[in-house]
């Protein structure tokens, strides 16, 4: 235990994994809450009149290493999970919600920083701390410390519920996921699949000691069959899998899970005086409140609707006229989108992924990264790691100092949930004169090498590469004095802009020019396929929209409303769908009980932060294509007003100052060409 409650003795502090054995964590988790509580009683029982420094400083800086070990135990219960860490999990997180309970309805604590919140117009306070004050008395008012003794008491018990159930939903999606084998032993039935998603699936196979190939709900193994192979029955098999997860009537199942959150959450905002849940959420957020954020989806809406529509219709007569399909099922959608656009641009993604070796991509986001911030990326070899896929990095700034560390894990594996995400194991912040310099994670899974080839990316993994990448320039390049406010702290409608932006770099002929050679013989992209790129990227918009808006509206279905009249999940989410339906419905299948996002990770009732900031994104892109993709100056504000920021002012001050307007929404319309 002692290993994790003491400083790491390691290169730069970083986490000491291989020296953590799990049944450590639980007692690491005790002693340092009970340090931290030691900590909040010292701020309490000062007995100096309150100020910003004894009560709103020490506030901040107390409980960094219990802060630090819980990032170091959820990243690898997300990343490197397995029974023992799940079950912990559920121990120690009921043991944490009470700590934030407790300090958020410490009447004491809560009365110090009433009183230095009070003086708040004589203090003299910097930007930042004026902030930080206003965020820690936030903090209180909004998490119950208003409240009446009775209804802290309940507030507490949904926290800790909440808390509960939140685990269980994601365990219960990585169960369902991990259970799931589409195993084939008939050659002919892989006709139409990649070359490279054929030897990965019989190389899982082989790994299982099974004859034949071995398919799963993993994004790398999942997206190329349903794209490519033509057998429409198998299709159909491994789609309606992956669209019944957790939602099979089984111990995995998370119908009852999606109903009690959700109502927890109403029940929570309205014990706090909010309407909804969404009401709740978004008074922290640049869209404020629900009605802006619903009008906002239905604006996109009518945009999207029309040409989604011809969208549809043009490919549901190309699947007709090619094989006589005469009604089009979801498990058609990739499979015949990607054939059209094989005719109509004479793009096809398997072409091009010999040009995306996923090292040299990973060097083009560095070299992008170093035009554009000066950043330099050294791969090290002495830190330590959860993972044997996981690489490590020093990235040193313009001036050779260290910026930050750098974590890259790219590989699915059974403890890993799907998708990609960045996070970080130490946040950026300056105390006693030292600047504490951050931890940064990006993990994804793509596909494997295997013997005879190297991990080649889709064009699409490539911008989800540079998305994850963005978000983690955000952590690395923060500049803030306190942990709080540093970095991807900020309202998660403006903290897509990072990595969105850098997506548009994938699409520059200027920056392909960096990374995208053959891997077997080094030639450059030809510019003929960055012009197909390019002419494609807003193919089938219109239907990506609609897919987007469809998630959004649901997430304000559930939040925007008292969900406790929901009797049935699947006719409830049937209802939110409605105006964005192009498919028939598949019975058996249910979006909500895997909506990772909204019901375990962060983005209740901020689903629609991914089409705000993609109107960010465009309006900002649109500055650097003005002036140059690479142009110093835009870079260097972007840097200083955006990413150095973190949360330290209000996002549309911060933009405006980058920008020198408010965002225009022409920008995104004309980008998706929607206008």
């Amino acid at each position: 235990m002692e290993i994790l409650t003491k400083p790491f003795a390691t290169p730069h502090g970083t986490a000491p994994f291989s020296k953590i054995a799990t049944p450590d964590f639980k007692p690491a988790f005790e002693h340092n809450i009970a340090a931290a509580r030691r900590e909040i009683d010292a701020i309490t029982t000062n007995p100096e009149p309150p100020t910003f420094e004894n009560t709103i400083e020490a506030l901040e800086y107390s409980g960094q290493e219990l802060d630090r070990l819980s990032s170091i135990f959820f990243n690898l219960n997300s990343a490197e999970t397995n029974d023992e860490i799940q079950r912990i999990a559920q121990e120690v997180s009921p043991l944490l919600t009470a700590f934030g309970n407790d300090i958020s309805l410490n009447a004491e604590l809560f009365a110090r920083v009433r009183q230095v919140y009070d003086q708040r117009e004589k203090l003299s306070l910097d930007p930042e701390q004026a902030m930080l004050l206003e965020k820690k008395y936030k903090g209180f008012a909004r998490n119950g410390a208003l409240l009446p003794e009775d209804k802290k008491t309940r507030l507490r018990e949904i926290d800790a519920e909440l808390a509960k159930l939140k685990l269980t939903f994601g365990e219960n999606v990585l169960a369902e996921t991990n259970d799931y084998r589409l195993h084939i032993t008939n050659e002919p039935d892989l006709a139409g699949l990649p070359e490279g998603t054929i030897e990965a699936a019989r190389a899982l196979a082989q790994q299982e000691g099974k004859e034949g190939w071995i398919f799963t709900l993993d994004h790398p193994s999942y997206i190329p069959f349903v794209t490519y192979a033509d057998n429409r029955e198998l299709r159909r098999e491994i789609t309606v899998a992956a669209g019944k997860k957790a939602f099979r009537g089984n111990q995995h199942d998370n119908s009852q899970i999606v109903l009690q959150i959700a109502r927890l959450r109403h029940e929570r905002a309205n014990l706090l005086g909010y309407e909804t849940h969404a009401h709740f959420v978004l008074e922290e957020r640049m869209a404020q409140n629900p009605d802006t954020v619903k009008s906002f989806l239905s604006a996109l809406l009518e945009k999207a609707k029309p040409a989604a529509q011809r969208e549809f219709a043009e490919l549901a007569q190309f699947a007709d006229d090619r094989d006589a399909i005469s009604q089009l099922q979801k498990w058609d959608g990739g499979y015949y989108s990607e054939k059209l656009r094989q005719k109509l641009f004479d793009l096809d993604e398997e072409q091009l992924k010999p040009y995306f070796k996923l090292e040299n991509v990973l060097d083009g986001a560095y070299e992008v990264a170093r035009r554009l911030f000066g950043l330099q990326f050294r791969e090290v070899f002495n830190i330590d790691k959860y993972h044997e896929d996981v690489r490590t990095f020093e990235v040193l700034g313009p001036d050779g100092g260290l910026t930050a560390i750098f974590y890259a894990d790219f590989f699915p594996r059974k403890g890993k949930r799907n998708g990609a995400w960045m996070t970080s194991f130490k946040p950026q912040y300056r105390k006693n004169g030292i600047d504490e310099r951050p931890h940064v994670s990006i993990v994804c899974n793509f596909t494997k090498p295997t013997p005879t080839k190297p991990s080649l990316l889709t064009f699409n993994e490539v911008t989800t590469l540079f998305h994850e990448f963005g978000h983690a320039l955000h952590g690395m390049l923060a500049d803030t004095k306190y942990p709080s406010l540093s970095g991807t702290s900020v309202y998660w409608d403006f903290v897509e802009l990072p990595s969105q932006i850098m997506e548009n770099w994938c699409y520059q002929p200027e920056a392909l020019a960096l990374f995208a050679t053959h891997y077997q013989t080094g030639e450059v992209i030809p510019q003929e396929f960055i012009d197909k790129i390019k002419k494609s990227a807003n193919f089938q918009e219109g239907i990506a929209t609609m897919r987007q808006l469809s998630f959004g509206m649901l997430d304000m279905a559930y939040h925007a409303a008292d969900p406790s009249g929901i009797e049935d999940v699947k006719d409830f989410e049937l209802k939110a769908f409605e105006p964005t339906a192009l498919y028939p419905d598949v019975p058996e299948n249910c979006m909500s009980t895997s909506f990772s996002h909204i019901f375990q990770g962060g983005y209740s009732s901020g689903y629609y932060s991914y089409k705000w900031a993609e109107v960010l994104d465009a309006d900002a892109f649109e500055y650097f294509e003005q002036e140059g993709i690479f142009d110093p100056a835009v870079a260097k504000s972007f840097s200083d007003n955006i990413l150095s920021r973190g949360g330290t002012e209000k996002p549309m001050e911060l933009y405006k100052r980058f920008r020198g307007q408010e965002p225009k929404p022409d920008a995104l319309l004309r980008r998706a060409g929607l206008l």
